[in-house]
């Protein structure tokens, strides 16, 4: 018998539950939902704990945005390529997202559903014989509107829209977030990683156009987060790497500009990382941002906010949703946003600067 030592469990010293502090209770738990089979019974059912809870705060959030402050969504290419744009149009719909960036994948995966009535190609396949990437019509296409946008002095995001718009035929145009933002006069960028798109190696690219419009479009990012101060919404949907760190850029520039706002915003990462199991949800309270928990969002999921928002609206008369066909009211009060962000703006640049001209 060896001679270790061992703690003397004799003398710990335990506490009575009573005085415990308890993260769970049955309040919390979930609950059947019956012979009810809707959506919205699910989402009542849900427990009021970790991932579910996240996802509730987060649709409130949204729902409490809606028409009233800024909700800039940031896509990944897997969220169009998977199916869900149309939720994301819906809430382009309603009003709802003001501002919608996505990084280049995205974009391409966009453009090849309008355009061409197809996309998602089999990358092992073109791995082994060298054609992946290759499609002639998507790198032609793209790069011809992008270099004509950079001669415009316009960002990639409103190149590629203003070319579906005037393209003769398209397969999908009902499919592409590109042309709903554009059509809704939200502000659509497109922010790009030189080298990992699949247009990059078409012989038509030209990195001067696409570090020109792709700027141009970190600079629009940058303004519209004004419209997050006090209640605003950002969601990252789908992208590991490049839009939270252009996020993060565009964040600093705005506070450096701004006089330190915005702040008190929520701010959700679902990034979809297979290869990490710390997938995680981040709000954002005066400007600090806390860990909490995963979160996956689908299209049931966007959905329902959707219908939070209307019902949220439903409440409040000002904010009803006209379902007129021409969108003028949607437009007027993205409108009314924008001047928002310029008052405030203007009462900024009107104070001292900290650190002068």
């Amino acid at each position: 018998m060896t001679e270790y030592r061992e703690a003397d469990f004799s003398r710990l010293k335990t506490v009575p539950i009573a005085q415990r502090s308890n993260k769970v209770d049955p309040s919390l738990l979930a609950h059947p939902r019956g012979r009810d089979t809707s959506f919205a019974a699910f989402w009542a059912s849900l427990p009021d704990i970790l991932a579910a809870k996240d996802l509730r705060y987060v649709a409130a959030q949204l729902a409490q945005a809606a028409a009233r402050r800024a909700v800039v969504a940031m896509l990944g290419g897997h969220v169009i390529k998977v199916g869900l744009g149309p939720p994301l149009l819906e809430l382009m719909k309603r009003g709802v997202i003001t501002h919608l960036a996505m990084n280049g994948s995205a974009a391409i995966h966009d453009f090849e559903l309008a355009a061409y009535g197809g996309t998602s190609e089999d990358v092992s396949a073109g791995l082994a014989d060298g054609t992946f990437g290759m499609a002639e019509e998507t790198g032609r296409e793209m790069n011809a509107a992008i270099n004509e946008g950079a001669l415009a002095g316009g960002g990639m995001g409103e190149a590629l829209a203003a070319y579906l718009e005037r393209r003769g035929s398209l397969a999908a145009p009902q499919a592409s977030i590109l042309l709903g933002a554009a059509q809704r006069s939200i502000p659509v960028t497109v922010h790009a990683a030189v080298g990992a798109e699949i247009i990059h190696q078409h012989p038509t690219a030209d990195g001067a156009a696409l570090g020109a419009t792709s700027h141009r479009d970190f600079k629009r990012l940058a303004a519209s987060l004004l419209g997050l101060h006090d209640g605003g919404v950002v969601l990252n949907l789908g992208s590991a790497v490049v839009m939270p760190e252009v996020f993060l850029k565009a964040l600093a520039v705005a506070r450096n500009l701004y006089g330190g706002k915005p702040t008190g915003f929520t701010a959700c990462d679902c990034d979809m990382q297979r290869q990490l199991a710390l997938r995680g949800c981040w709000w954002t309270t005066a400007g600090s941002m806390t860990a909490h928990g995963s979160l996956d969002v689908g299209r049931p999921t966007l959905d329902h906010v959707a219908d939070l928002v209307r019902g949220a609206r439903a409440d409040d008369a000002q904010h009803e949703i006209d379902q007129k066909a021409d969108g003028s009211e949607i437009q007027d009060r993205h409108r009314q946003a924008d001047q928002a962000a310029e008052k405030a703006e203007h009462d900024l640049e009107a104070e001292p600067r900290q650190h002068g001209e």
